[in-house]
């Protein structure tokens, strides 16, 4: 007996298949997890055949570790970047995912911004975020080609500073990734210039709904002035 194989067309969207799975184990106690929704000031640069970038993502880490098994060769930057596209273009965007992707592979440094719906660029540096506008301008003011590590690490904190003195969400702390040809280096809280000045040790707690605090009812009573008008009436 022969067999055939039928290719299925991919689902599109997210997937639902474990609604019934998740509903069932609230029933029985088990706590679903929330999520949190945050800003942040994501910014990259090519300086001297390497690249900064002040946050990280591990998405496809897996995905890429599969592939050099298979390989037997180190992973591409390009390869990052079309597993991560098509991830985000897969989702239409409601993943909701704005990243900077960058590294150093045999073709030297490469520095790529992906876009929540899958679009992407190729910039010497970039900036993402709630906080990238103002983070984009230190750049593009004081970004040079052939920076040094130093004059890097200084453009790149500035840049997350701008961030973060700028935008709400973009967090108080600097943290860097310097990555090079094998080797990489995590700088994290390289800086702290918006600490907590206020710090409660048994945490804070806030209503649902706002409170009030007190009501003064103030009655309206309609007026109407009433005016005569005498003498003659106007000429046209």
């Amino acid at each position: 007996m022969s067999q055939s194989t039928v290719d299925v067309p991919p689902k599109g969207g997210f997937s639902f298949d474990l609604c019934k799975r998740n509903d069932m184990l609230i029933q029985k106690g088990l706590k679903a997890p929330s999520f949190l929704k945050t800003g942040t000031t994501i910014v990259g640069l090519i300086f001297k055949l390497s690249w900064f970038l002040s946050h990280c993502s591990d998405m496809v880490s897996s995905q890429l570790r599969l592939h050099r098994y298979q390989t037997g060769r180190d992973s591409r930057v390009i390869t990052a970047l079309t597993l991560l596209k098509k991830h985000l273009f897969s989702y239409q965007g409601h993943v909701s995912a704005a990243l900077v992707l960058g590294g150093v592979d045999i073709t030297g440094p490469h520095l790529h911004t992906i876009y929540p719906h899958g679009s992407t660029d190729t910039l010497p540096f970039a900036t993402m975020g709630s906080g990238s506008l103002a983070a984009m301008s230190v750049f593009e003011a004081k970004y040079k080609e052939g920076l040094t590590r130093d004059e890097g690490i200084k453009l790149v904190a500035e840049a997350i500073c701008s961030g973060i003195f700028n935008d709400l969400g973009s967090g108080s702390n600097v943290d860097i990734c310097v990555i090079t040809k094998g080797n990489k280096e995590y700088l994290r809280n390289y800086m702290e210039p918006n600490p907590r000045t206020y710090v409660s040790s048994k945490g804070y707690s806030f209503t649902k709904k706002t409170e009030v605090l007190r009501t003064k009812i103030t009655p309206l009573m309609e007026r109407v002035e009433i005016t005569e008008v005498t003498g003659e009436a106007m000429e046209e």
